[in-house]
């Protein structure tokens, strides 16, 4: 029998995967969720997909876990209950959750639909939701959430390989489509091929862009041009194909995480070229000014995206026939897969059969 979270404030339970603690495991057990309100939607979760920040937070090393910590937010499953003011959302129907849950809905970012960058954000785990409780992700069999906050997967994307596009595929998405990078013909650099690189390579072609995927693993450069579609390959630390490609692309989309220094890559750039950051190094960054204003780029961050884009993104995914890389895993290797995760060896995204492996004992 899982045992049970402590201090549990809801009347609804559930089973899920939990962290107890930083070692970076996680284990069976039993937490609850609130009853449907009138506009929550009750979720069955059927995938969820293992984000790098799950592990991150799991191991608590951004300092701020809150234990027991059930990680995920890229969740998939369908409706099995609807409050009564709900109106988008019917019981039966294919809906996911991504990073967050609830926000204030009434600040100046709220109200221009992006509440991602609202200050009071309800993230989907490990914050505290209205009531004072600490939310619980995906790694569950189910899942209570106001309707604002979910979208609805078209018939056309599966949801194990849907998931994951709730949160790496909308980081992607957003900043591509507020600095430009989505017109045809540009010239976009996708530095990184993980989760979010692959993700990036595979929206930039949907776009009718030419992609150049930056990467240190010369390994990587069949797999991003033969099974991905780029268009070329660089690696970082060849000094002639960096220089070969100097000055050549519009926008440059980084999800490297590793602490690097930016003057090489922004030389990648054209004039008023824009890199956006999406990776979170843990050192600060290494930036010349004259790389920057010499030739009037931009270096931008981007986190997330709002519950609009996220709609919006799946369903152009969904046209495109656009969706992850995944490699299925049961709940009983959620821990193997975290550790694999660690050294990188995932191609390219774990998702967890939820609905099929994490049952009661």
């Amino acid at each position: 029998m899982a045992p049970a979270a402590e201090a549990e404030q809801h009347p609804r339970k559930a089973l899920a995967l939990a962290a107890l603690d930083a070692s970076g495991r996680v284990a069976p057990i039993r937490i609850s969720r609130r009853n449907t309100g009138d506009d929550d939607v009750v979720i069955k979760i059927l995938y969820c997909g293992i984000c790098h920040s799950d592990l991150h937070t799991i191991k608590n090393e951004w300092r701020n876990a809150m234990y027991p910590v059930v990680a995920g937010h890229e969740i998939a499953g369908l409706v099995t209950e609807v409050g009564k003011n709900v109106q988008n959302f019917n019981v039966g129907d294919k809906v996911g959750v991504g990073c967050m849950v609830n926000a204030c809905r009434s600040c100046e970012s709220c109200k221009e639909g992006f509440e991602n960058y609202c200050s009071k954000i309800i993230f989907t785990y490990n914050s505290r939701d209205r009531d004072g409780s600490v939310t619980y992700g995906g790694y569950s069999d189910m899942v209570v959430v106001n309707e604002r906050f979910v979208v609805r997967f078209p018939d056309a994307m599966p949801l194990d390989k849907g998931a994951p596009l709730l949160c790496a595929g909308i980081t992607v998405y957003g900043p591509m489509k507020y600095h430009g990078l989505n017109e045809p013909g540009k010239h976009i650099g996708v530095i990184g091929l993980g989760g979010l690189g692959h993700v990036a390579v595979k929206f930039a072609k949907a776009f009718g862009m030419r992609v150049t995927v930056i990467s240190t693993s010369p390994g990587k450069k069949e797999e991003a041009m033969e099974k991905l579609g780029a268009d070329a390959f660089v690696v970082s630390s060849d000094a002639s194909q960096m220089k070969s490609a100097m000055g050549t692309m519009h926008g440059i989309i980084n999800t490297a995480s590793a602490t690097m220094s930016m003057y090489p890559y922004l030389g990648l750039l054209k004039p008023q070229g824009k890199m956006i950051m999406l990776g979170l190094p843990e050192k600060p960054l290494q930036i010349p000014a004259f790389a920057l204003v010499g030739g009037g780029k931009t270096l931008a961050g981007s986190c997330m995206g709002s519950v609009r884009d996220t709609q919006e993104m799946i369903d152009f995914a969904a046209e495109h026939g656009l969706m992850a890389d995944i490699e299925l895993v049961g709940a009983e290797d959620v821990n193997s897969a975290l550790e694999r995760l660690a050294k990188g060896e995932v191609r390219y995204r774990f998702v967890i059969d939820v609905g099929n492996t994490l049952v009661a004992e």
